[in-house]
C-alpha cells in the first residue's frame, strides 16, 4: 500500500510527544506572563470571509496576492484560511461594539500561507500574538513592546536584538510614496521583478526585500521619516525615550516597514541569531484598519512558535530536556491484581498523581520495560501476596530500591 497519502502535506507538520512537551511549556509561561499584563485569550475561526484579510492587509500586499489558501464553499462564497491572526481578532471585537474599547486579547494558534516551506517557516505554521485595541499612545506602544521582550526572556532567550521605524500616519503616504518614488526611480532597471512590481503598487514594499541586490539600493535611498510630519517624527522619538526610561534597548532601522498596509507609527522585529540569514523572530507594531463602519486602533505583536522554538533550543536547552512524563507506573502480577490497580490508578489520579499501567496482562518483565519507556520515576508492584497483606511494593526507579508500603500510606508516600 501507498502510505505517501498518508503523510502530512508539505510545509506541514505532525507535533506529538516529545516535541510537543515544549511546545506546551512555551504556551504556559506565555499565559501566564500576559496574564500579568490583563490579556484574555481568545480564539477564532482558522476560516474567515476572504473579504476580511483582504479588506485589513490590503489588496496589493504579498499575502493576499501570493500566499492565501483561498476556496470558493458550496454557497459561492469566498472563504481563506487564516493567514494571520489580527484580522479575526477585529472582526470578533466588531460584535463586542463599545466593549471592544480598551479589549486587551491574546491568541495562541495554526496559520496558512502558501508560500516555499524552509527552516521555522511552514506552510501551516503556529502563531503567538496579541492586540491591545486602543487610540494611539507611545505608551501603549512601549508597553506593548516591554511586555514581548519580558515573555521572550522568561522562556530564557538572550541573544534577540530589537529594531524599530514608524509608518508614519495615513496623511503621510502621498508624500512618503512620492519620495521613495522619485529616490528609486533611477534603480528600477536593476530591482528584481516583484520590486518592479512593488514599485507600482505598493512602493513601501521595496524596502521589505530580502534579495541581496535590491538591499543594496533600499539601503541607499532616504530614510521614509524624511518625508513624514513632524508628529509622526515625534511620536517616534516619544517611543524611544519611554524605552529608554524602562530600560529596553532598541535601535532604529530606517528601512523596517513591516509587510501589511494597516500599519501607522510604530512598527518593529526581533530579531534572533540562531535564525539564520532570516532571522526574523517576531514582529509587531500598532494598527488602525477599518472593518465594517467602525475603525480599530491598536498595537500588537506576533510570535511565530516554530521560529521561538529554534530560538529557545539554542538559547535555553534544559528546557528543551524532555520530563516524565508519568510518575508511576503499576505493574500487575495476575488478573486480580489488574483488576485491584485499575482501581487504585484512578484513585491516584484524582489525587492528581499521573498513572500508567500494562492493560494487555504480560509478563513482569515485558512491564518493566513498559515502566522504563514510560519515563515513570516510581513503579507499583502488585501479585497475590501484596493483595493479601493490603500493601504494593514501591521500586524506585533511579536507584532500584524497593519496599513494602501499606495501602494506606501510599498516597503520602508518593506525594
Amino acid at each position: 500500500m501507498d502510505t505517501s497519502a498518508f503523510q502530512p502535506m508539505q510545509g506541514m507538520t505532525d507535533l506529538a510527544a516529545p516535541e510537543i512537551a515544549l511546545w506546551q511549556r512555551l504556551e504556559a509561561e506565555a499565559r501566564r506572563t500576559l496574564a500579568l499584563y490583563g490579556f484574555t485569550e481568545v480564539r477564532t475561526p482558522v476560516v474567515e470571509q476572504t473579504a476580511v484579510f483582504t479588506r485589513s492587509l490590503g489588496e496589493t500586499t504579498d499575502v493576499v496576492q501570493k500566499e492565501m489558501y483561498t476556496f470558493t464553499d458550496r454557497g459561492g462564497r469566498s472563504l481563506t484560511l487564516r493567514p494571520e491572526g489580527t484580522a479575526g481578532v477585529i472582526r470578533y471585537a466588531l460584535g463586542l461594539g463599545v466593549e471592544s474599547d480598551g479589549a486587551r486579547l491574546y491568541y495562541i494558534g495554526p496559520m496558512f500561507r502558501c508560500e516555499r516551506p524552509q527552516a521555522g517557516r511552514k506552510r501551516q505554521f503556529h502563531q503567538l500574538g496579541v492586540e491591545a485595541f486602543g487610540a494611539p499612545n507611545p505608551a501603549a506602544d512601549a508597553e506593548i513592546i516591554a511586555m514581548q521582550l519580558h515573555l521572550l526572556e522568561a522562556w530564557g532567550l538572550k541573544g534577540f536584538t530589537l529594531d524599530l521605524n514608524t509608518r508614519g500616519v495615513p496623511e503621510d503616504r502621498p508624500a512618503v510614496t512620492q519620495g521613495l518614488a522619485d529616490a528609486a526611480r533611477p534603480h528600477l532597471g536593476a530591482l528584481c521583478a516583484d520590486c518592479q512590481r512593488r514599485f507600482e503598487t505598493n512602493i513601501l514594499r521595496l524596502l521589505d526585500c530580502k534579495k541581496e541586490s535590491c538591499r543594496q539600493i533600499v539601503a541607499g535611498l532616504p530614510p521614509t521619516t524624511q518625508f513624514m510630519s513632524a508628529e509622526s517624527r515625534q511620536y517616534l522619538d516619544e517611543v524611544l525615550r519611554l524605552l529608554q526610561k524602562i530600560g529596553v534597548p532598541a535601535r532604529v532601522n530606517p528601512q523596517l516597514v513591516r509587510g501589511l498596509d494597516y500599519y501607522v507609527h510604530t512598527v518593529w522585529e526581533i530579531r534572533h541569531g540562531a535564525l539564520g540569514a532570516q532571522d526574523a523572530l517576531s514582529g509587531g507594531g500598532r494598527y488602525r484598519v477599518t472593518m465594517g463602519d467602525k475603525t480599530f486602533d491598536g498595537v500588537g505583536f506576533a510570535i511565530g512558535l516554530e521560529r521561538a522554538i529554534m530560538a529557545v533550543q539554542k538559547d535555553n536547552p534544559t528546557l528543551t530536556q524532555e520530563q516524565p512524563r508519568l510518575m508511576v507506573w503499576l505493574v500487575s502480577m495476575g488478573a486480580a491484581a489488574l483488576t485491584a490497580n485499575l482501581d487504585l490508578a484512578q484513585n491516584l489520579r484524582r489525587q492528581g498523581v499521573a498513572c500508567g499501567l500494562d492493560l494487555a496482562a504480560r509478563s513482569m518483565k515485558a512491564q518493566m520495560r513498559a515502566a522504563n519507556k514510560s519515563g515513570a520515576t516510581t513503579v507499583l508492584i502488585r501479585g497475590d501476596q501484596e493483595l493479601e497483606q493490603g500493601t504494593v511494593t514501591l521500586k524506585n526507579m533511579a536507584d532500584g530500591t524497593q519496599q513494602a508500603v501499606p495501602l494506606a500510606e501510599l498516597t503520602a508516600r508518593l506525594m
